[in-house]
């Protein structure tokens, strides 16, 4: 199982929708809306590294209203 954050930009006052609408995508574990240099904050799940990139390209970045992403899988050293 591979684990990301993923970090994104909205638009002026869309973090909120952009939060609730991608917290019912299969496979994102948790959606938040936030403060500073990023306004939601994702967390998501896939099995492999492609199904994890096939989530953040086809389904998260198809919301309306982001403007960017930042992808950050979790490594353990």
């Amino acid at each position: 199982m591979v684990h990301a954050y993923i970090l994104i930009q909205t638009e002026v006052g869309k973090a909120a929708a952009v939060a609730a609408e991608i917290s019912t995508i299969p496979g994102v574990t948790s959606s938040e809306d936030v403060t500073g240099p990023y306004d939601v904050i994702v967390k998501a799940a896939a099995d492999t590294v492609d199904q994890l990139g096939q989530l953040v390209v086809a389904k998260v970045q198809n919301v309306e209203g982001i403007t960017r992403t930042l992808t950050c899988p979790v490594v353990h050293l």
